[in-house]
């Protein structure tokens, strides 16, 4: 039988498609190649008729490498405007401001924050010298750029060069705008690249009038005033519209260095500045010499504001707890507020002057030139803060935002986390021996173990083997369980900063703010119950009506430790001070607990304490963190500490920390030849007391009820109702 099979069938047809499909591609191939071979071939006869040379095939060529060069630049550009873009809005004209007028305690008004625009005062109502001065000192072409200043930063360039630093800014004045409204002071080539972005969508936005009367309304200016109006009531007390020319050129010099240049502060110092700007009016053309001569004759003097005592780091911070808290409420859209917070003045004043003094005696002999301090309520109220030294040299706020390692005050955060957990008691015997987690092994003070012990012993002496061996038992064996069960018992005590996991963290090794940790300490002398900080008290709005109050609308409060346990730790803590290394802490007549902390290398030293009214915080150390002179907690904190809780306590029944009972109380040990802040603290005057704040408030409201003519008779048990 023959192998030869006809072609045919559905095997056949398909041989037939494919053979078909073959040809077909081969040749739209051939005739693709043959289109692009003529089509390559009359490009290049047009090219060879269009070549040139000489300098014109120079700028070709410059031109086509420009060309490709600009694509990819823009390309760039538009990658780094992008993020500049993403901190902008639509609505940045309207963007409202929180203005805030802050009162004490007691309702006496203490100072403002924030910005005012229903009085902001009409461009064309500043006076012609004041927009002069502040043009020819900021940016003297700002009517001739787009937001970046090519010219005028050649200029700063070369003159920086000339002097041989920073003399001058190439900053444009709507560079500085964009920075004020949507950037911080961060210095870095990243916030720069954004700032010029910015400045020109500025540009694109808003006309040069809008940009600069926004620039001269929101800029800060010193002593707590955002803008040129604010600081013309401030500093010379009347309105920017009928400031002098002496007056408009210090002004003027405050946009770029407030704080250097206060009149209130550095009067020497802003008027050399002022000086300055009346030269620059001179030099770029907007005055002549016998325009300014009599302002150079007579320099402004500014309203003497030496007696005041203004709470700028507390202020701060309560700017800050205002601004969280609208954040949190939608339903507040009012935006000037009236703020009565829980500031005490005479606190206040009593902490400014001890840490001075305290480093002003000490600082030297123990290398430590800062310090800061917080003061509370123990239901979370702040009644003070001290931010550092000086407000007008570092508006830097240590107590609120330095991050610090704790020490060894951090440790009571880990013997409550134990006691939590039903691991011991204030009766319990713990075993101080050699403990070592992979290479890290602690040591305690003098590097010898003592064996079996009590808590309050290992506490008040503050061994540091303990809490770590107290941590690998919490986690049954695991020391990193263990240590995320002290973080979630800090972060219900009130530390609300991430807080590092790693073996030394029961010896204070994560760092943490100062006003964190004494509302840390706050749940020991509450009873147990967690505290949320706070500054302010109560909000009204820009009508006087009530729209927040602190007892009403705050979180309910939250319960860390059981009675028990507070009580326990109580005793403890008030051992660290009877006879542990908190002794300096005591306070004459004052039932008082708390702890020491120093840091590696002694660093830090802090000594957190309270009793039965208030929790204090302080902190010493160094704003570059370099070593102290072997400071401990026991020291200058441990003064500081007794001088403010003395004061504090002035006129205050006396009352022992929750669960305990007060017995004799230690007098505080005063060096011999002791001068200065310890030689004696000023008693503070008899203040009243909640219950009498409370009266007198009624009595005001009544008062202003009588001012206001009411149809029908008066009712004659409103008295009566004052004091049920």
């Amino acid at each position: 039988m023959s192998d030869f099979q006809p072609s045919g069938g559905r095997g056949g047809a398909i041989r037939r498609f494919l053979l078909d499909l073959d040809a077909r591609l081969n040749d739209g191939l051939w005739r693709l190649a043959g289109a692009f071979g003529r089509g390559w071939e009359r490009l290049a006869d047009l090219s060879d008729r269009v070549q040139v040379y000489g300098w014109k095939r120079v700028a070709a060529e410059f031109g086509s490498e420009g060309m490709t060069l600009g694509t990819g630049g823009l390309v760039v550009l538009l990658m780094l405007a992008i993020p500049a873009f993403k901190e902008t809005s639509d609505d940045w004209r309207r963007r409202s401001e929180l203005a805030v007028t802050f009162q004490d305690r007691y309702g006496n008004e203490v100072g403002r924050r924030g910005i005012r625009h229903n009085d902001s005062v009409p461009l064309e109502e500043f006076p012609d010298h004041m927009i002069k001065a502040v043009l020819a000192t900021e940016d003297r072409r700002f009517y001739d750029h787009y937001g970046i200043d090519v010219i005028g930063t050649f200029r700063a360039i070369m003159t920086n060069a000339r002097a041989g630093g920073v003399v001058q800014g190439g900053s444009t004045l709507t560079q500085q705008l964009a920075k004020n409204l949507f950037l911080t002071n961060e210095r870095s080539i990243e916030r720069k690249i954004k700032e010029a972005f910015l400045a020109l969508w500025l540009e694109a936005r808003a006309s040069k009038n809008e940009i600069l009367k926004t620039y001269l309304d929101r800029a800060y200016m010193g002593g707590g005033a955002f803008g040129a109006e604010a600081a013309s009531e401030y500093y010379f007390g009347k309105s920017v519209r009928d400031v002098t020319l002496a007056e408009a050129a210090m002004l003027a010099g405050l946009f770029k260095a407030p704080t250097r240049f206060a009149p209130h502060a550095n009067l020497p110092a802003a008027r050399a500045r002022a000086n300055t700007v009346l030269d620059n009016l001179v030099e770029a053309g907007f005055m002549t010499e016998g325009q300014v001569f009599g302002a150079r004759r007579n320099p402004a003097t500014p309203v003497d504001r030496k007696d005041e005592i203004v709470p700028n780091y507390y202020l701060d911070y309560a700017f800050e707890d205002v601004k969280r808290l609208v954040a949190a409420s939608p339903n507040l859209v009012d935006r000037v507020l009236t703020v009565r917070t829980g500031l005490d003045l005479t606190i206040q004043r009593q902490a400014e002057l001890s840490v001075e003094g305290i480093i002003r005696q000490y600082g030297t002999d123990y290398g430590a030139s800062q310090a800061a301090s917080v003061v509370m309520d123990v239901d979370g109220t702040v009644r003070a803060i001290v931010g550092g030294r000086d407000y007008g040299a570092s508006q830097f706020n240590r107590a609120t935002e330095a991050m610090r390692q704790p020490g060894s005050s951090f440790k009571p955060i880990v013997y409550g986390a134990a006691m939590r957990e039903g691991l011991i008691n204030g009766r319990s015997i713990v075993v101080d021996r050699p403990i070592c987690l992979g290479n890290w092994c602690p040591q305690n003070y003098g590097r010898s173990f003592s064996g079996s012990t009590t808590v309050t012993s290992a506490l008040v002496r503050s061994i540091n083997s303990i809490p770590v061996i107290l941590t690998q038992q919490m986690g049954r064996g695991d020391s990193r369980v263990g240590r995320q069960k002290i973080i979630a018992t800090a972060r219900d005590m009130g530390i609300t900063r991430p807080l590092t996991d790693s073996a030394p963290l029961p010896i204070g090794a994560a760092e943490v703010t100062l006003v964190e940790l004494t509302t840390a300490y706050a749940s020991f002398a509450s009873g147990g119950l967690g505290v949320q900080p706070h500054a302010a008290v109560e909000m009204r709005n820009s009508a006087g009506e009530l729209v927040w109050r602190a007892d009403r609308d705050l979180p309910q409060r939250r319960r860390v430790f059981s009675q028990q346990v507070a009580a326990d730790m109580n005793g403890i803590m008030v051992g660290v001070v009877e006879s542990g290394t908190g002794r300096r802490a005591a306070v004459q007549g004052v039932q008082v607990g708390g702890k020491t902390g120093t840091t590696n290398s002694y660093r830090d030293a802090l000594f957190v304490g309270y009793s039965s009214h208030f929790v204090t915080g302080v902190w010493f150390g160094n704003d570059d963190y370099s070593e102290t002179n072997r400071m401990t907690g026991g020291s200058l904190p441990a003064m500081t500490f007794s001088q403010i809780m003395t004061a504090a306590h002035a006129g205050l029944d006396r009352r022992p920390i929750f669960g305990l009972t007060i017995g004799p109380q230690p007098v505080p040990s005063v060096p011999a030849g002791a001068t200065g802040p310890m030689a004696g603290v000023p008693d503070r005057p008899q203040v009243l007391s909640r219950r009498s704040v409370e009266v007198l408030g009624r009595i005001e409201g009544l008062f202003r009820d009588a001012a206001t003519p009411r149809p029908g008779p008066v009712s004659s048990a409103a008295p009566r109702a004052l004091f049920q």
